[in-house]
């Protein structure tokens, strides 16, 4: 079990921290977008197309980037209560509420497939006056909670794991 739980953490660790480093240049992408709409809309036709993209940039730069902030542990936490207790309290309450957080997690992909596979079926677009297709984003944000939830299940076992006195 130790293994398979390492192995598990070692192999989700390393995907969501380079899927996470790469993410974190999507803001030069969000900052040229917004640029060339400034630009555009002062010294020639407003793009239609740049709020959108903007818009889906942001979605995929924070789904992508989330699972890097759980990583980290950088995530949001009550510090007032939260940064007085021993680590092991620290993982007994984590292993608790990470429970809630997947199931959270699984709600929203399920509810996301669903929603996916309707856009792809019917060929869903925004009601826009630029009228883009909305499945890749929907693509892009079911990929982003799965990696969550996998990223979540790493967080579980390293828990379980310090619960156990074991090095991670």
């Amino acid at each position: 079990m130790r293994r398979l739980a390492l192995s598990y953490i070692r192999v989700t660790d390393a995907i969501n921290y380079r899927v996470g480093r790469i993410t974190m240049y999507g803001i030069f992408v969000m900052i040229a977008i917004l640029l060339w709409s400034s630009i555009s809309k002062t010294f020639f036709l407003p793009s239609l197309w740049t709020l959108e993209t903007a818009q889906f940039a942001m979605v995929a730069y924070y789904i992508f980037g989330g699972p890097y902030s759980i990583q980290l542990g950088s995530n949001v936490r009550m510090d007032l209560i939260y940064g007085g207790w021993s680590p092991r309290t620290k993982a007994w309450v984590d292993s608790f509420s990470v429970l809630f957080l997947i199931f959270f997690l699984g709600v929203l992909l399920y509810g996301g497939i669903e929603s996916t596979s309707y856009s792809l079926q019917y060929n869903e677009r925004s009601p826009t006056a630029w009228r883009p297709y909305l499945w890749p984003i929907k693509i892009a944000m079911c990929v982003g909670i799965l990696l969550m939830i996998l990223q979540s299940i790493s967080e579980l076992f390293k828990d379980i794991l310090r619960l156990r006195g074991e090095e991670i």
